[in-house]
C-alpha cells in the first residue's frame, strides 16, 4: 500500500471551509486522511491525467485530483 501527501489548493480550501453540510465536510475530510494513509477507494481516471475521487453522500461530492508520485493535488 502507498502512503500518499494531499497537496491542497487555496481554491479547495475555500470550497471545504464554505461547505453548509458539515456530515459532507467531515466524510471529505475523512476521505482525504484516508487515502494519505494510502486507500484511495472509489476512484477512476477522467482525461487528461486527471483523476475523480467519488465520495457517495448527499448530492455524491466529486474531489478531483492529479498524481505526481505520491503526491495528489
Amino acid at each position: 500500500m502507498t502512503m500518499h501527501t494531499i497537496l491542497r489548493s487555496a481554491a479547495f480550501d475555500r470550497w471545504l471551509s464554505r461547505l453548509r453540510d458539515r456530515q459532507a465536510l467531515n466524510r471529505i475530510v475523512a476521505r482525504l486522511l484516508a487515502v494519505e494513509d494510502g486507500h484511495l477507494g472509489d476512484v477512476r481516471p477522467v482525461g487528461g491525467g486527471v483523476s475523480e475521487m467519488r465520495i457517495q453522500y448527499g448530492p455524491g461530492y466529486r474531489v478531483y485530483f492529479i498524481t505526481r508520485g505520491a503526491e495528489l493535488v
